[in-house]
């Protein structure tokens, strides 16, 4: 079974690398941008999780601080903030992907891609 990938990106700034990004389910994300704000926010949002990117799209995601929440969104409160995401962010739709599709040799390690030339240990 594939399963589209959509994310929201929200760039405070143009001429930043920082983005704040959140997957959404993209039926519901078009129906609540649309006006449908009755919609759970559960059920548009495929987790209440906002991830960090300070080096684009190509970039290592992980989890803000709180206070790069607080300066960016004025709040560290996860639903205002995803709701800021949403309704400032730009939709972007990635390629599907199928879970449990294929079975790997998990004796060759730990599956990490290095992109940047640091080995393991900068990942």
């Amino acid at each position: 079974m594939t399963k589209s990938l959509t994310k929201v990106i929200y760039k405070p700034d143009t001429q930043s690398t920082d983005e704040y990004i959140v997957f959404v389910n993209l039926s519901e994300f078009k129906k609540w941008k649309e006006g449908g704000k009755t919609i759970p926010l559960a059920d548009v949002v495929d987790a209440f999780k906002v991830l960090f990117s300070n080096q684009g799209a190509q970039g290592i995601l992980g989890a803000p601080s709180k206070q790069q929440l607080d300066t960016t969104f004025g709040t560290t409160n996860n639903i205002d903030v995803v709701t800021q995401i949403l309704e400032k962010g730009k939709e972007q739709s990635g390629n599907g992907f199928s879970s449990g599709g294929g079975t790997a040799n998990v004796t060759r390690g730990s599956f990490a891609i290095d992109s940047k030339g640091k080995g393991l240990t900068g990942i």
